[in-house]
């Protein structure tokens, strides 16, 4: 790779770390072998972590996963996949430098001193970010990427190749984490407050994510049988209120930076694929029934009376007294959590065959949504209906509440699964990761293209990239050229 940083990536990566709120409770303990310097290197990762993952990775996705719409301007042109190479230059400087590239020169300076834990957390951000990067691109630099003065033009490993590096990466990082030495002084660890167990429940998930990815299921099983058991141990980016510091990343583009280019409907007021879903008042396409009631969740995801986009539903960036946002101001965004694990466990209990531990897990999943909401804020949740009653065996057979056209028993609990996880995983990129992983099969989620007959497949490679790394991929794909695991 050459050695590059945009100027966009870098004002982003100092302005989250000039945050003060995120790393002012660092203390002074002459007995831990961690010094300050490591720890602040770490928070920084970390803060990097939300560009990559909540940042353009996030909203290039979601306008193509059906979760909102490009509806002006610049992202007009996007949401009918008219993308160049440039566009992905800070995703791809984000993820290198601003994680990958500080992430081993923080691992250099912590491992000779056997600072497992802060090592065995820096691990799982370091596979978070390439698993995701091989997600949404393909083949990408990994086992030489990074060390400039090694590989100045660091080679392209296969999907396959990184894939199985970012697995070995979390059972390195699990085994450091478990050893229980060298946990980070408070304050440094702002996702999962440097508790070694949440971490690990995190890398267990995360490997149960990519195993899904590249479909080992099986493994996605085992993995997710130890991934994050409860709600309190999800991973989620914090945020605040102040503008160019820590504010959500979605909330600063649809309502700051960009306001007017996104929206939940078209300008003749066709709605996209997920307001279809869970809108109670579009009754032919509304997947609540007797049993689900999504009113909370969609006034969670939308605001009916746009204020970015006037008179449009658009993607919630409001904080008001009775109804709270998704990408409100300070809305955390979901990285590794609760509901993508179990919901994993549903499905990959279906595939196994079992369709009784199958419905389970999916219950118990219900069963957390209907307490409180779940993850939906608590202010809109006690403003709004919801409803998330368990299934049985009978809602699923031919004629049941959730098989009305009649398919076949388990296909309708697997449609059932697998648009849930399409509805919980909003504005997440493995969202369109799901979605592309089952395009072709009759039970997942059925997009129609924003514009011609195809869906995009992967974004594009980074311009600087290609024009700087002679080992870069020759012809370069296209985003309608499908990557392995989707072939």
């Amino acid at each position: 790779m050459k050695k590059y940083i945009s100027t966009a990536a870098l004002a982003i990566t100092l302005s989250l770390t000039a945050c003060d709120s995120l790393v002012s409770n660092l203390n002074d303990d002459l007995n831990n072998p961690t010094d300050a310097p490591a720890e602040l290197m770490f928070t920084g990762i970390e803060l990097a972590a939300a560009s990559v993952h909540e940042g353009y990775n996030s909203l290039l996705s979601s306008i193509w996963s059906g979760y909102y719409f490009g509806y002006d301007r610049q992202w007009a042109d996007f949401h009918v996949y008219n993308v160049a190479g440039s566009y992905f230059d800070g995703m791809w400087s984000s993820s290198y430098y601003g994680i990958h590239r500080n992430a081993r020169l923080l691992l250099a300076k912590i491992e000779p001193q056997g600072v497992k834990v802060l090592a065995g957390m820096t691990k799982v951000l370091m596979a978070h970010n390439m698993g995701t990067m091989t997600s949404l691109y393909g083949d990408i630099p990994f086992s030489q990427a990074a060390q400039l003065e090694e590989f100045p033009n660091a080679k392209y490993d296969t999907q396959t190749e990184v894939y199985a590096g970012v697995q070995k990466l979390l059972d390195e990082a699990i085994k450091d984490l478990e050893t229980g030495v060298g946990v980070p002084r408070a304050g440094t660890d702002v996702l999962l407050g440097g508790d070694p167990k949440k971490w690990i429940e995190v890398a267990y998930t995360l490997k149960a994510r990519f195993y899904t990815d590249t479909k080992e299921y099986p493994l996605a099983a085992v993995a997710a049988a130890k991934g994050v058991s409860k709600a309190t141990n999800s991973m989620y980016m914090p945020h605040g209120v102040i503008q160019g510091q820590n504010q959500n990343f979605i909330y600063n583009f649809l309502a700051v930076s960009r306001i007017g280019d996104g929206a939940a409907v078209t300008k003749a007021n066709a709605p996209c694929h997920l307001l279809k879903l869970i809108d109670p008042t579009l009754t032919t396409t509304y997947r609540g029934n007797a049993k689900t009631d999504e009113t909370a969740r969609f006034n969670f995801y939308y605001l009916r009376q746009g204020v970015n986009v006037p008179n449009r539903v658009e993607p919630n960036t409001q904080k008001r007294a009775t109804q709270v946002g998704f990408m409100s101001v300070d809305a955390a965004f979901p990285l590794v959590t609760f509901q993508e694990n179990k919901l994993t466990q549903a499905e990959m209990a279906l595939r196994a065959g079992s369709f009784a531990d199958a419905l389970a897990y999916l219950n118990e999943y219900r069963a957390f949504m209907n307490t409180g909401g779940g993850y939906i804020n608590s202010v809109t949740a006690a403003n709004f209906s919801y409803k998330y009653l368990p299934y049985v065996e009978a809602d699923f057979v031919k004629g049941g509440m959730e098989n009305t056209d009649g398919i076949a028993q388990n296909d309708a609990l697997m449609r059932e699964i697998l648009e849930e996880r399409y509805v919980a995983f909003y504005c997440q990129t493995i969202g369109w990761n799901d979605e592309r992983r089952n395009r072709t099969s009759p039970t997942g989620i059925k997009l129609t293209p924003n514009a011609g007959d195809k869906l995009p497949m992967r974004f594009i490679y980074s311009q600087n990239e290609i024009n700087g790394n002679p080992l870069s991929p020759k012809p370069v794909p296209g985003v309608f050229d499908a990557m392995a695991i989707y072939k």
